[in-house]
């Protein structure tokens, strides 16, 4: 946008309040005398005298006797970097949301054993909290188990009283060196609670991303209040808010699709893995997945076959 130069006349006497832009003030004051230079004798001895700078971002006030102070004014760079550290701060607070969101996910069990299942627990380590990948090695053996190898042995009980108040489901085997972990067989009803654990995670995401939002919106209003925004300028960026917050819903949208795909595929493998080795046994234990179809028996294997895929 061109800006045309503009010298206002000194002294200009005026009633100036702190916030006020001095631009403002000196063009309204040429449109309250007709737009003709305003002097010193046109106005009350003891209003306020303000002059301006000659870099027009400060105005100097003087009460009618030697006080004098300086009311500054921000410039226009000053406030275009005040907008671009508002949206660098919600790009920023927006990754770190997605971030806790793919940690949170990788956190909840799909099937196959991962170290991240651990990512959440926490040791009271020589009386602070600390992660437990932070004091031990993790590894996955097979992928059905986890090994934790802690950096200090005498760690181990505290390890192994974290892991168990934990809501992972799993008993930890302490050798007194490190600590085997085996993952039990998902079963139906876990698969629900784990896929609700899912969904709570993806909303608390969203609320998340909600909330960052809420606070660009009113940094912009602290802007528009102190006359360094108009309400368009505030209606333009908050339309580009709700732009960035919709792209990172999106992104939060995707991660939880992809996680429900993997542990559909993971349900899938493990039934197929039941119904081939069923064969090879008379009777379903009561942990696998078979056994609360209703299936116990290689018989009611037998004739489920007959009824059709579409039963399990």
């Amino acid at each position: 946008m061109a800006t045309t130069p503009f010298s206002p006349p000194t002294p200009v006497r005026c009633s100036l309040k702190p916030s006020q832009n001095p631009l403002r003030i000196v063009l309204s004051f040429r449109a309250s005398y007709g737009g003709g230079p305003v002097c010193a004798k046109c106005m009350p001895s003891r209003v306020n005298v303000c002059s301006w700078g000659s870099a027009a971002s400060y105005v100097r006030l003087r009460d009618g006797t030697d006080k004098v102070g300086v009311v500054r004014a921000a410039t226009i760079e000053e406030i275009e970097a005040e907008k671009s550290l508002i949206e660098k701060d919600v790009k920023e607070r927006m990754e770190k949301s997605i971030e806790t969101v793919r940690t949170n996910f990788n956190s909840v069990r799909t099937g196959r054993a991962n170290p991240a299942m651990l990512d959440k627990i926490e040791v009271e380590y020589y009386g602070s909290p600390v992660s437990l990948k932070s004091i031990a090695q993790i590894s996955t053996p097979d992928a059905s188990s986890l090994l934790v190898q802690p950096y200090d042995k005498s760690s181990l009980k505290v390890i192994e009283k974290a892991i168990v108040s934990s809501d992972l489901g799993m008993t930890p085997n302490n050798d007194g060196d490190v600590i085997r972990l085996t993952l039990p067989q998902l079963t139906s009803e876990r698969r629900k609670e784990l896929s609700k654990v899912v969904a709570k995670q993806t909303e608390e995401g969203k609320v998340a991303l909600r909330n960052i939002r809420r606070d660009a919106l009113k940094a912009y209003e602290k802007l528009e209040k102190e006359k360094k925004l108009s309400e368009d300028n505030v209606k333009d960026l908050s339309s580009d808010l709700q732009k960035l917050t919709d792209e990172y819903m999106k992104k939060i949208e995707t991660l939880f699709k992809q996680k429900e795909k993997v542990q559909t595929t993971q349900e899938e493998q493990q039934n197929s893995m039941s119904c081939a080795q069923l064969s090879d046994k008379d009777n379903v234990l009561p942990s696998d997945p078979l056994y609360e179809k209703g299936i116990k028996t290689s018989g009611e294997f037998q004739r489920a076959l007959d009824v059709g895929p579409l039963y399990f």
